[in-house]
């Protein structure tokens, strides 16, 4: 028989998940709902993050970063005017997302917890050198999200841990875009890209092509400079697809995925270029 608490704390939260190791957190439960109901998780009990108001809100700090609540939806994320700049790709894709029943319903914390590599949020908080923010029973702590992700659906989550935020780099005043090819509108990405200027170079992440988000940092930095040399950004685009190991499924094989690669992420950087 399956039963959801509702806490009003996070304390409240994680005290409940250590005394009863086989719950799950539940945050807008937009995801977690689906995969109960198709049975591919076999939890019977929830804790519902819906009643914590420390969760929710987006806020500027005094350094300039910005810090998303777990508990934020969707729809939220997409309308705050702090996601600009080489943020604003993060708005974008939470614009994207499914439909509007689920945008009002999900939440970026419920998101990242479930790690879907074809999700939406991914790419971009890669892409944007984000941090998740966990909170357990040892207390809370800040780790990059590509040490987050481990493998395909599989977090650095421990035990009654939760994700309570994403804290993010103050926004630079350069341009930033999402692409996504879907087969309709709302769907997972059968491949995704988010690309960010950066001074005279970008920051690229691919999503959907493997169990994490693809960053090729080494040829990020050997592109700057250079934005405006198709071969460069060519030579670019094939390290990217070096790194990929996408799989096939009903979005499209792995070799499709690969032919897409390169052409998704010189267009996205043509879009952060003005078409340099």
């Amino acid at each position: 028989m399956s039963f959801v608490v509702s806490p009003t704390s996070v304390d409240e939260a994680i005290a409940f998940l250590v005394d009863n190791p086989e719950a799950r957190p539940m945050s807008g439960g937009a995801s977690l709902v689906a995969m109960k109901n198709a049975r591919l998780i076999e939890a019977s009990h929830f804790v519902s993050l819906a009643r914590i108001d420390s969760l929710r809100g987006i806020r500027r700090n005094a350094d300039g970063s910005v810090t998303i609540g777990g508990m934020v939806p969707h729809r939220d994320t997409a309308a705050c005017d702090l996601l600009d700049g080489d943020l604003r790709m993060i708005r974008q894709a939470a614009g994207q997302i499914a439909n509007r029943v689920v945008r009002n319903m999900g939440t970026i914390g419920g998101a990242v917890a479930n790690a879907d590599p074809a999700a939406d949020y991914l790419p971009v908080l890669v892409c944007a050198d984000a941090q998740v923010e966990i909170t357990g029973p040892g207390g809370k702590r800040l780790l990059p999200i590509r040490d987050y992700l481990v493998d395909w659906y599989e977090t650095a989550l421990e035990p009654a841990e939760i994700v309570t935020g994403i804290a993010l780099p103050p926004a630079g005043s350069g341009p930033s875009v999402y692409r996504k090819l879907a087969r309709t509108p709302g769907d997972f990405a059968t491949v995704s890209v988010a690309c960010a200027r950066d001074g005279d170079g970008v920051r690229v992440a691919v999503g959907a092509c493997g169990p994490a988000p693809l960053r090729a940092p080494e040829a990020e930095r050997a592109l700057a400079g250079q934005l405006d040399d198709p071969a460069a950004v060519a030579a670019f685009c094939e390290a990217l697809v070096a790194l990929a190991d996408p799989v096939d499924d009903v979005r499209g094989s792995a070799e499709y995925r690969l032919t897409l690669i390169p052409r998704m992420v010189a267009a996205a950087i043509r879009d952060v270029t003005g078409g340099l």
